[in-house]
């Protein structure tokens, strides 16, 4: 039996079933991986890390996008 786990995204709540890393995440939103910065759980998560950190109950991810401009 799966555990239905509750977070929030850039504000938002969100319940899933699903196993989720914040790869998936991401990728399910249709951000574009290369032009963002992930913050989980308010600490900074490096691009590496987003494949092998999954989903928890209660977790906060935010992502802050970079634009650039002249």
């Amino acid at each position: 039996m799966t555990q239905t786990k509750y977070f929030f995204f850039n504000g938002e709540s969100y319940r899933t079933n699903q196993v989720i890393n914040l790869f998936d995440l991401i990728t399910y939103f249709n951000y574009n991986n290369h032009l963002l910065v992930l913050e989980y759980n308010n600490l900074i998560c490096e691009r590496k890390h987003w494949k092998t950190t999954f989903i928890q109950n209660h977790d906060k991810i935010e992502i802050v996008t970079i634009v650039g401009g002249g």
